[in-house]
């Protein structure tokens, strides 16, 4: 009996034991469970930006000497360097390390007090001219803003369906401008085969335009022979058939005289224009048509002192922001005030030369005034020509689906302001 009892309290000692285990593994079973996970980290590169330029182009007053295009030249002038990116650190569930992409903004409000809406064809339909504005056909103003191909006759290549989509979808850009050069071994300098070969470039930029909702501007791209009227009859034949073919779209604009220069004054491209746009009317009543100003597209005050009597008709400014500063900003500043319909059909962010130093503090001060007005640009140039105005890396060879790094210098400040 003794030996009985004696067994039964060292098994309940034995069991009170284990349960003492029991409790104090559950215990820390349960503080291992709700300790918090380690935070995961993403390196976002913050997204860059962009700048072009004409390969001849302006000086205030200064000449500029012709350069031949199509070969690969070296860049002697000293290079702006961009800044390394930060790194910014976040909580994400999938740690990724690829720099975003560019966001399409809807809604641009200027402080000029205009709303700019979505870009787009669909958006805007048949453009018109009110009270110095780019507008649609219920008078809501319009915002256009894109890239210039260099010479058609050098970097044809670029113009294709897929380039413009991937520009289209990576920048939110609406508009291309094909530069059709008169000289310089352009359609002015080509026997007939070579003339319809420039056309095709051109039909197919436009029929890209089309099918990707953007508008398009075919740019009669006068540079060295200066004076728009010294291929006066070829711009009539040139222009009469572009706008027939073209009539029943509304995307399609018309740019007559890239950059008058070497002495042209507004008196003889004014006499050049009354010629020119009757030709394109008769076609397309109502197609938005460009007019260049005297030297290199600088003089927008001669236009605004004695305009054009044609409706639907904006004049050009051009500007290369590390040579034109302060005093071309104020005289489109004046210009606009006075109501005077200006669009930026061609700029850079280097010097005029279009091969020389970067100036992204200039740039963002000319960009700063075309927003505040809500004024419509195109960026020179879609190539990889070995020069400053280049958008892509002289290094890369492909025709669209760069990365960042592909982008040159220029074209990273171009993806900056696009994706404000």
């Amino acid at each position: 009996m003794k030996k009985s009892v004696g067994l039964m309290l060292a098994c309940m000692m034995l069991a009170t034991m284990i349960s003492g285990c029991r409790r104090q593994v559950n215990v820390e079973a349960v503080e291992s469970l709700t300790t918090k996970p380690t935070e995961a980290t993403a390196t976002i590169e913050p997204t860059n930006v962009e700048p072009t330029i004409d390969e001849i182009t302006s000086g205030e007053a200064t000449e500029m000497t012709t350069t031949e295009e199509g070969n690969v030249e070296t860049v002697t002038t000293e290079t702006a360097t961009t800044e390394a990116p930060t790194t910014e650190t976040v909580t994400t569930e999938t740690p990724t390390t690829e720099a975003p992409t560019t966001e399409v903004v809807n809604t641009e409000t200027t402080t000029a007090g205009n709303t700019i809406t979505e870009s787009g064809l669909g958006f805007y339909g048949a453009l018109n001219v009110r009270d110095g504005r780019l507008v649609d056909s219920n008078g809501n103003p319009v915002l256009l803003r894109g890239i210039s191909t260099m010479g058609l006759q050098w970097y044809g290549q670029y113009v294709s369906k897929e380039t413009l989509e991937f520009l289209k979808n990576t920048s939110g850009m609406n508009v291309i401008r094909l530069a059709m050069y008169t000289a310089e071994g352009g359609y002015c300098h080509k026997d007939a085969n070579g003339k319809t070969e420039l056309e095709a470039l051109i039909d197919k930029g436009v029929q890209a335009a089309i099918e990707l909702d953007m508008y398009v501007i075919i740019d009669w791209h006068i540079l060295s022979d200066g004076n728009p009227n010294t291929y006066k009859e070829e711009a009539k034949t040139f222009l009469n058939k572009m706008s027939k073919k073209y009539a029943g779209f509304d995307n399609v604009i018309y740019e007559i005289c890239n950059e008058p220069n070497g002495g042209t004054g507004w008196n003889d491209i004014k006499a050049y224009a009354n010629e020119v746009i009757p030709v394109i009317r008769n076609n397309d009543s109502d197609a938005i048509v460009l007019v260049g100003t005297p030297t290199w597209s600088q003089e927008i005050d001669k236009a605004m002192a004695d305009p054009l009597a044609f409706d639907n008709v904006m004049y050009t400014l051009h500007f290369y922001a590390d040579t034109h500063r302060d005093y071309l900003r104020e005289r489109l500043r004046t210009a606009l005030e006075a109501n005077i319909p200006v669009f930026i059909s061609e700029f850079g962010i280097c010097d005029a030369s279009g091969n020389g130093s970067i100036n992204e503090s200039e740039a963002d001060k000319w960009d700063a005034l075309m927003d505040e007005y809500g004024l419509s640009w195109c960026i020179w140039n879609l190539s990889n020509k070995n020069e400053a105005s280049a958008l892509i890396a002289s290094w890369c060879n492909k025709l669209y689906g760069w990365s960042y790094d592909e982008w040159s210098q220029s074209g990273k400040w171009f993806l900056k302001v696009m994706g404000k």
